[in-house]
């Protein structure tokens, strides 16, 4: 299973810091994370299932390539980091 961590801003909404999901692609990790955490999807995705524009993934430390999609491969055994990008000033 994949690990899907969150930063501590997300997890703040989500009372979970990290968790393991099942997954051959980023599309059906994201599928499995929003079934067990259904609050994350409006977060993450946005009403296209399209990762929204403020929000970036790694996977095993190497950024996501595919943004529309989310075909990008998952291993068995992955590390998964969603990042939420903030402002202010």
């Amino acid at each position: 299973m994949a690990h899907v961590v969150l930063t501590d801003h997300l997890s703040r909404f989500m009372d979970v810091r990290s968790f393991d999901v099942p997954g051959k692609t980023l599309q059906q990790v994201f599928e499995a994370a929003f079934s067990k955490h259904p609050a994350l999807k409006g977060y993450v995705v946005d009403d296209q299932g399209q990762l929204r524009k403020h929000v970036t993934v790694f996977i095993d430390n190497i950024p996501l390539s595919d943004r529309e999609t989310l075909s990008d491969a998952v291993g068995p055994s992955s590390e998964i980091y969603i990042m939420q990008a903030l402002s202010g000033g």
